[in-house]
């Protein structure tokens, strides 16, 4: 797009509170120079504070808009290649490395890989634990690593939220990458088999899928962590509305753009007053998994977490379609013992306790402990132990009750999208790393004084999971 169109382009979508097309926002700070010289002059004469601040108010006001595409000329560009190379070769080795066991090894949650490349070393943690995790959701391989390596452009996603994470989207919106704290990679590592347990134990939980875990160490920079996780609003062509949802009050208000805007918004829980979801006989469902599922966070200890909400109307031959006795059946084997559903037959038994972290630690190239993982190479693998038994397959119906299970539908994303009688509903619990230590309990503690009587986030596991479930309960019907 030529420079002065995509600047005028710009102005107007943003004048109108108009989603503009991807473009690039530096090539539009050159030409707004090009347009107001006599601006950009005085800026320079009277020092570059002024002309900074311009600038970030210019960019401040493009990030509202959500999504953009990280092109040759954006300040992530080079990291997203060398993401998109160095997981390419990651997935590789899983794709090439023996076949999957039926039994997951301590070895096997302990494992990194690291492989060097041109200017970077790519690190993966646990790999062969996300391998065999993303095979029972019915991902293969060779489709995880095209959606992550593909030569369409990452996305850039930016949310509102408090942390200071960046987000990625891979092309076809199906992955997010999200960069990590060193503290929050170790508490996944550490929880990881109690997380895949749960999975196990209930195949059809709203928990976000995380499919991997990695770092990336590039010439002269920090090493940075990330993890790929499926996206739960996926697929987003027709969803209408997004809220991230915890259950109290306070700070939980987005103002909305101005009507007709097609600017991307994730609102909260005070903008869903007066709304309710309507699941019909699912809604039942939908209140026992989210009971099981905030209760294996309160038993980590953990709060903060968000339930994601999105919808979209039903289009008239989705609300009137009849199920043949075929698609029936299809879904059934779906649900139970198929692809898109975690089953005990495909998953491997996880070793029964998390062990605390060892006084011999591997230290990371940065100088700091990371956990008590054995470095692997692409050429060499820890050797396999088995531990405990391989559980059978479901057989009866009442270990699908057991499970929770419920009859998924025939669409892509299946363990987020629920119908109701008017709205597809994409439901999930995303961001379940903090952990309520001296820091959050001292901020509860501020928070109860200056908000008296209100409710707030930072409450204890128990109270933060016992509130998120009433929430569901009183939203629903």
């Amino acid at each position: 797009m030529p420079g002065l169109t995509a600047s005028l382009l710009v102005q107007t979508c943003l004048v109108y509170g108009v989603r503009p097309p991807a473009v690039n926002l530096d090539i539009v700070i050159v030409d707004l120079k090009k347009m107001f010289p006599l601006i950009f002059s005085l800026g320079e004469s009277r020092g570059s504070s002024r002309r900074r601040g311009f600038f970030w108010k210019l960019r401040q006001r493009w990030k509202l808009l959500g999504l953009f595409e990280i092109d040759k000329d954006h300040e992530f560009y080079p990291l997203t290649c060398d993401l998109k190379e160095g997981l390419k070769d990651a997935v590789q080795d899983a794709i090439q490395s023996e076949a999957a066991q039926p039994i997951l090894t301590d070895e096997d949650f302990s494992a990194k890989l690291t492989q060097g490349h041109e200017g970077y070393d790519m690190r993966t943690y646990a790999g062969p634990v996300f391998k065999h995790f993303r095979q029972s959701l019915g991902i293969s391989e060779e489709s995880y690593q095209r959606s992550l390596s593909s030569c369409g452009l990452y996305l850039q996603f930016i949310s509102n939220s408090k942390s200071k994470a960046d987000f990625f989207l891979t092309n076809d919106k199906q992955l997010f990458l999200k960069t990590q704290s060193k503290r929050e990679v170790h508490f996944l590592l550490q929880i990881l088999p109690k997380y895949i347990q749960h999975f196990q134990s209930y195949p059809h939980s709203l928990l976000v899928k995380i499919l991997g875990v990695h770092s990336i160490t590039r010439a002269q920079e920090k090493k940075k962590y990330f993890i790929i996780m499926q996206s739960v609003f996926f697929p987003d062509e027709r969803i209408t509305g997004r809220y991230d949802i915890k259950g109290c009050h306070v700070s939980r208000w987005t103002e909305p753009e101005s009507e007709g805007s097609r600017v991307l918004q994730v609102f909260k829980d005070q903008n869903f007053e007066g709304n309710v979801i309507c699941l019909d006989q699912q809604r039942s469902w939908l209140l026992r998994q989210t009971e099981l599922d905030t209760l294996f966070l309160k038993e980590l200890n953990v709060l903060d977490y968000s339930l994601l909400v999105g919808f979209q109307p039903l289009h008239q031959d989705e609300k009137n379609q009849s199920w043949s006795l075929a698609n029936l059946i299809v879904r059934t084997k779906r649900s139970v013992n198929g692809t898109g559903s975690p089953t005990t037959s495909q998953c491997a038994s996880v070793p029964g306790t998390v062990e605390e972290e060892s006084e011999s630690t591997d230290k990371e190239d940065d100088g700091t402990e990371l956990s008590d993982t054995p470095d692997v190479t692409s050429t060499r693998r820890a050797p396999m132990k088995k531990i405990g038994q391989q559980v059978s397959t479901v057989s009866d119906i009442s270990e699908v009750m057991a499970q929770n299970r419920r009859l998924l539908p025939n669409y892509k994303n299946p363990l987020h999208v629920m119908d109701g009688p008017e709205l597809r509903y994409f439901i999930g619990i995303i961001d379940i790393f903090t952990v309520y230590g001296l820091k959050k309990r001292l901020e509860h503690l501020w928070k109860s004084m200056r908000y008296h009587g209100q409710e707030f986030s930072t409450v204890s596991p128990s109270r933060y999971s016992q509130r998120l479930c009433h929430w569901v309960q009183t939203h629903t019907v």
